[in-house]
């Protein structure tokens, strides 16, 4: 009556937990920093923060993944 350990590795679960955690960094980077750089833009009337903001937050967003699923 050996029961044989399941290792992390081989139940999918880290799978899983990727796919969803992947697209939540993508989304709330670019709702944090285009928010950020829409409430810029609306403080002081250049509309170029936005999507400045957005692109900023794409990035940081694609590197964390990286740092985190990447290597």
């Amino acid at each position: 009556m050996s029961e044989k350990k399941i290792r992390p590795e081989d139940d999918g679960r880290d799978f899983a937990n990727a796919a969803w955690s992947i697209p939540s960094y993508l989304l709330s980077g670019m709702i944090l920093y285009g928010g950020a750089g829409w409430l810029l833009s609306k403080w002081t009337g250049v509309v170029a923060f936005t999507p400045i903001g957005l692109i900023l937050g794409v990035a940081l967003s694609v590197y964390l993944v990286y740092r985190k699923y990447g290597r």
